[in-house]
């Protein structure tokens, strides 16, 4: 599949990719910030942003879209930087092509499984009915209603657009049904019996429960040279809520400071 991308800068390459519901706009502060030392290339994921839709949806094939963009593009040795669900497939992408991945960095995110989560976020979206919802204003207020914070529904409403020309109807740029119907691969475990030595950091946020002290062990079971260091004053979204912290840390880790 041919992913939607931005490219920031020139250099090193530097491929980021985003988390669950969310696309390469959620990353380009922190792109152009990335994009002052390196090529950056901010990837929407397949059925996310501006990719195309498709009724398949696993980790082996996003991995397998993210090789053809690097073969596409002539990119052999990459620094891989992931969220979350983009986490997950840099992970897997690092451990099916190590020869690919020179350095690897996984925010708030573990090579574990974790139960499906999502139910309430998911059943707040389909109260959203966009065939009769005319408004972003109108959405969050349904988003509200059915106890979504206000973070997550910012988060969300980014990814509302008109999808004809006359501004009539109103559409997810995220492909909800095959998600939903898919949720359980999120939470899936990595290649068992596969690990890469590479230079490889976890970045975990101080209000996040997503990545535990106890799961560094199990990272490097896959990945023996990772370290882990924490964000303070961040929960999952930590690119966000701590955006100099974040590079920071990735910059001092990418340069070998």
């Amino acid at each position: 599949m041919k992913l939607n991308y931005k490219k920031i800068g020139e250099g090193r390459a530097l491929v980021i990719l985003h988390g669950l519901f969310g696309s390469l706009d959620n990353w380009q502060t922190l792109g152009k910030k990335f994009g002052e030392q390196y090529a950056v290339y901010l990837l929407d994921l397949r059925n996310h942003g501006h990719s195309p839709h498709s009724d398949d949806w696993t980790y082996d094939l996003m991995c397998d879209d993210l090789m053809e963009f690097l073969n596409d593009n002539n990119l052999d040795k990459i620094y891989l930087l992931g969220h979350s669900l983009g986490g997950k497939v840099a992970m897997q992408f690092a451990l099916k092509y190590p020869e690919r991945v020179d350095k690897l960095i996984v925010a708030d995110i573990a090579p574990k499984y974790y139960p499906p989560h999502h139910e309430q976020v998911l059943a707040a979206m389909n109260a959203v009915n966009l065939e009769i919802v005319k408004s972003r204003k109108e959405a969050e207020e349904i988003l509200a209603n059915n106890k979504m914070d206000v973070g997550t529904r910012q988060f969300l409403l980014k990814n509302i657009f008109w999808k004809d020309e006359s501004n009539t109807t109103l559409a997810w740029r995220f492909n909800l049904k095959v998600i939903e119907r898919n949720i359980q691969i999120v939470g899936s475990e990595l290649l068992v019996g596969k690990t890469n030595t590479l230079p490889c950091l976890f970045l975990k946020g101080a209000k996040s429960n997503y990545i535990l002290e106890e799961d560094l062990g199990n990272a490097r079971t896959f990945f023996p040279n990772a370290t882990l260091q924490t964000i303070e004053n961040a929960g999952h979204w930590l690119h966000a809520d701590q955006p100099v912290l974040f590079y920071e840390e990735a910059i001092r880790f990418l340069e070998g400071k």
